[in-house]
């Protein structure tokens, strides 16, 4: 498995990432649950991001380097 980063910047994601290291005591067979609930989790704090962003103006993304 590759090395994940230490910390996202988001307390939500990084409990739901650390949660993730429960794979290795669990047998196969039941990892698909716990990939399910960490999708759910991530979903949810991503909803939750942009419910707070509703009400905010977009801001715009600046051009990529080099493109007209």
């Amino acid at each position: 498995m590759s090395e994940l980063p230490e910390q996202s910047g988001d307390a939500r994601v990084d409990a739901i990432v650390a949660g993730l290291a429960r794979l290795g005591e669990l047998p196969v067979s039941e990892h698909v649950a716990v990939f399910e609930e960490a999708f759910s989790g991530l979903e949810s704090a991503l909803a939750a991001v942009d419910e707070q962003d509703a009400g905010r103006p977009a801001v715009p993304v600046p051009p990529a380097v080099g493109r007209p």
